[in-house]
């Protein structure tokens, strides 16, 4: 059966908008360990969300202004209500909707670096918004780009019904038109796309008896991840309920065992326009 690509792998209920959020401080200092905003004044986040990121961004980099676009209105929403609360982040950002791969901007903006997580997975041509963001931005400007390798993703104890679903959940965000595996693309796309000085970092989780409280809280997180996408792999006929409290049973047992290990990377690329 073919996927609605107009969906979202993780939809957007409050509960998906609040994991968001967890997600994005959860593994925040990994993201942000070598990310330096602090000599710029006016960046555009792409794919902004609910404001997980956007909040990080202003919280870490306290002389910067933010231009956020995002193309669903429901999380546009979201992120306003979010982040008109934070004294911090009053008066420093601007959320415009529209669509990452024809952005409504002058060429050479006055946008002097850029940011972009977890969202080229989801974007059906991705090198049409690294061309866009290049195009918007000032010549020499930074930047940040942060995406997923699913292929990397294992546990132990052998859960074959968590592979099987995960394989599963990579179908269903192909057919939805992302492309669970961007990240090890990312350095041939922007080279593609005419960027310079163009670095990739794999990131990585490598959880285990070192770290027990570290791979608890991971595998907690992880399990929130997978079944979110459970209500979409179920309409889509993916997966049937069974298989999913299959995945729910075997996510418990690696989180009791006591030589669980966990492990996934990602890849960040840094470019200059």
């Amino acid at each position: 059966m073919k996927a609605d690509s107009k969906k979202y792998l993780h939809g957007y209920t409050e509960t998906e908008q609040n994991r968001l959020y967890k997600q994005a401080r959860f593994i925040e200092n990994k993201i942000y360990s070598t990310v330096d905003f602090s000599g710029n004044k006016h960046v555009l986040e792409v794919g902004s969300g609910v404001g997980a990121q956007t909040e990080i961004l202003l919280r870490r980099f306290p002389e910067l202004h933010l231009t956020c676009l995002e193309y669903e209105k429901e999380q546009i929403k979201r992120a306003k209500n979010f982040l008109s609360v934070l004294p911090y982040t009053s008066g420093r950002y601007n959320i415009l909707q529209g669509n990452a791969m024809d952005m409504d901007f002058d060429s050479n903006s006055n946008f002097d670096g850029a940011f972009i997580c977890w969202v080229l997975e989801h974007i059906p041509e991705p090198a049409r918004v690294l061309s866009e963001i290049r195009r918007v931005l000032t010549p020499g400007s930074p930047v940040v780009i942060t995406e997923v390798l699913n292929s990397t993703f294992f546990v132990e104890p052998y859960s074959p019904n968590v592979l099987n679903y995960w394989l599963k959940f990579n179908d269903l965000q192909y057919d939805m038109g992302g492309d669970p595996f961007v990240g090890a693309k990312l350095g041939n796309m922007l080279q593609s796309q005419g960027y310079r000085s163009i670095e990739t970092e794999t990131k990585t989780f490598h959880l285990d008896n070192r770290n027990p409280a570290k791979r608890a809280d991971m595998i907690r997180f992880w399990t929130e991840l997978l079944l979110s996408a459970l209500p979409q792999l179920i309409e889509a006929k993916y997966v049937d309920e069974d298989l999913g409290e299959k995945v729910k049973q075997e996510m418990h047992l690696v989180s009791k065992d006591p030589n669980a290990v966990f492990f996934y990377s990602f890849i960040q690329a840094k470019a200059i326009t």
